[in-house]
């Protein structure tokens, strides 16, 4: 993997932010971002996308990213943000607010993907930049496990969803449950199979 030091924009730069979010494609439950500014005395071994580890392997390295990085946060915009703005925005209001709680200013910012949120330093968006720069697999994995911890907290507060399983994906198991228990709180409203549910029911 290349380290973030190692893409071209941000060489000689020393607090350059790693950004990613989790969640976008579930139908329920709030999408989650991470920006993380790693040391570069520091180096942390096994970085990857998060969704190419194990969830055994992401709990192990999140307390290790937390420890040795320079500064990490999460930011996080809610199900009735998501049905508002549309999940797109959502998910760069997100990430703009987990730039915006890191304890110390980057001086420039690699977002995974190909739109930047608005922020106060400049910044570049990096396809599959999860697997491409450290700093963003080290978000990755940190807004990965927060993202999961809730949602299984979130099963015990909405039960028979299986939300512990599939953690808000559109799994067969959450479709029938759907059908079955209806739309909670919990759900995006603005999503196909939701939003279908909740017309059916208007009929």
């Amino acid at each position: 993997m290349n380290d973030s030091q190692d893409i071209d924009f941000t060489r000689g730069l020393r607090l350059v932010a790693g950004v990613d979010e989790v969640g976008r494609g579930p139908l329920a439950g709030a999408v989650v971002a991470a920006a993380v500014i790693l040391d570069p005395a520091r180096p942390i071994a096994g970085l990857a996308d998060s969704k190419k580890l194990t969830e055994a392997r992401r709990e192990a390295l999140a307390p290790i990213i937390q420890e040795c990085a320079l500064a990490w946060a999460l930011g996080r915009a809610e199900v009735e943000e998501i049905d508002s703005i549309n999940i797109l925005q959502a998910s760069l209001l997100a990430m703009r607010r987990a730039v915006l709680a890191l304890q110390i200013a980057p001086e420039f910012a690699l977002i995974d993907g190909n739109r930047c949120p608005e922020l106060p330093c400049p910044a570049e968006a990096v396809i599959k930049g999860d697997s491409r720069v450290a700093a963003i697999s080290a978000a990755s994995i940190l807004a990965k496990v927060a993202r999961d911890r809730e949602m299984v907290l979130l099963d015990a507060e909405y039960p028979g969803y299986g939300l512990a399983q599939h953690k808000g994906y559109p799994s067969k198991m959450h479709l029938t449950a759907l059908e079955a228990l209806g739309v909670s709180p919990l759900h995006r409203r603005s999503f196909g199979p939701v939003r279908r549910l909740i017309q059916l029911g208007e009929a």
